[in-house]
């Protein structure tokens, strides 16, 4: 299989936030977070998966994306923030992700910001690739 260029996967990943949250496209870019930019809910996550998955034809298991198993785990999270632990673990859960930020202050209620378009384009992008 061809590898798809990151242009056109950020495409049709635009399209489908446009369509899943009805949002407009112009505000859809790589930079945007889900649900600070794009008004996302925990509900909303469903549909894009659903959505991503019939686009791309492939399969999105839901811990794949968004590892809630590390977030709630004990022996990684105290007092509501990631120890060191729970950060390792969860770079290795979302290498698609960029986590500098995030691992600045691992606040487990700001892990909303990890997800932006282009994270979701950059997990795209490794599942074709390893399919």
């Amino acid at each position: 299989m061809a590898a798809v260029p990151r242009e056109e996967i950020f495409e049709k990943v635009r399209q489908t936030l446009v369509d899943a949250l009805s949002v407009e496209e112009d505000e859809v870019t790589e930079e945007a977070t889900l649900t600070g930019d794009l008004g996302a809910e925990s509900i909303d996550f469903l549909d894009i998966v659903f959505r991503l998955e019939k686009a791309f034809d492939i399969k999105i298991p839901q811990e794949e994306l968004i590892p809630r198993d590390i977030l709630s785990n004990p022996d990684y999270v105290t007092d509501r923030k990631l120890n060191e632990a729970g950060v390792a673990a969860l770079k290795a859960a979302m290498p698609h992700a960029d986590l500098a930020e995030f691992e600045k202050d691992p606040d487990i209620d700001k892990i909303s910001d990890v997800f932006t378009v282009g994270t979701i384009v950059n997990f795209v992008e490794a599942k074709l690739a390893a399919s």
